[in-house]
């Protein structure tokens, strides 16, 4: 943090840096994490957390315990500490913890839109939605008829809107183009992410902007190896990277007429941040031989890649 910005940082972020250090210290430690990788049944898991800070919301959860309920809890505590700091905001970090959340809508409105195209139920397409990213009219996006109502509805009541309007139309919302879609709501949510970040300045800026910067080019990485072997253009894959991060615009020039790995793993190394990265890429992680065929070795390269990140 900056000298001039702690002259004024407890007048507004005070009380919530308290309970962020307070957050803090109820983390797991590395002995909780030792003694959870000793538990041999999910109730050794639920004894080990019960002095915990996630005890007590697994604390009425009966015999016999199910991964998905130990998930859903903890995911609990996570929706009601995040709900409660953004309800203490002021309108600067009440806005930032939003873009936070815009991710998860983003994946949430998708899932909407593949389950009314293969005609889901409402209900269980709600519990499948993150909770970081439920809105008021979720629900009312559910019960869309068809295309064009799904894409009414997501412009009016939604926080996405300014996306979906600048970047899609309703003819865009149909099976063959959802991953598109997906990927260009991330674009331009990233892009005003990024914008946000560096109107805000300071310590934000500095450590925003390097955490965007990975996220655009990671997305940028799977981007391309995801679409090795499809019908996407090179343009259309050029659209769908943001435009910021440590690849841009060089590197995103090579990434879009990249057709193999080693194009990718070419562009990537002109960066000296990743580097070293995909000099780890060189030996049996990513190793293709013996695949069956073109899209289990792309599915491998890719798995190994995002591990290396």
């Amino acid at each position: 943090m900056f000298a001039f910005e702690m002259l004024s940082f407890n007048i507004k972020d005070g009380f919530l840096e308290g309970v962020v250090r307070g957050h803090r210290s109820g983390l797991l430690t590395a002995s909780d994490y030792n003694n959870l990788v000793q538990c041999e049944t999910l109730e050794d898991i639920k004894l080990n957390l019960s002095a915990t800070d996630y005890g007590p919301y697994l604390a009425n959860e009966a015999s016999p315990l199910h991964t998905t309920t130990i998930v859903e809890r903890c995911t609990e505590k996570l929706v009601h500490d995040w709900t409660y700091m953004r309800t203490q905001a002021d309108e600067q970090l009440a806005t930032f913890m939003d873009f936070c959340t815009y991710g998860h809508m983003i994946d949430n409105v998708v899932l909407i839109v593949t389950g009314t195209l293969h005609e889901r139920d409402v209900q269980e397409l709600l519990d499948k939605c993150h909770p970081l990213g439920m809105f008021d009219s979720i629900a009312t996006l559910a019960v869309a008829q068809n295309m064009r109502e799904l894409y009414r509805l997501v412009l009016v009541d939604t926080p996405l809107a300014p996306y979906f309007s600048e970047h899609l139309t309703h003819e865009d919302l149909d099976e063959m183009n959802i991953e598109i879609m997906r990927n260009t709501l991330y674009k331009a949510y990233l892009d005003d992410f990024a914008q946000f970040c560096n109107s805000a300045g300071g310590a934000t800026a500095e450590v925003m902007g390097d955490l965007l910067a990975f996220e655009t080019d990671r997305r940028a990485l799977n981007i391309t190896l995801n679409s090795i072997g499809t019908e996407l253009t090179r343009d259309d894959r050029k659209k769908l990277y943001s435009n910021f991060g440590l690849l841009y615009p060089h590197g995103h020039n090579e990434l879009a007429v990249a057709e193999d790995f080693d194009a990718i793993r070419s562009a990537m190394e002109k960066v000296p941040a990743y580097a070293s990265i995909f000099s780890k890429a060189s030996g049996p992680l990513l190793s293709t031989r013996g695949a069956p065929s073109r899209s289990d070795q792309k599915g491998r390269i890719n798995d190994g890649i995002v591990f290396l990140f």
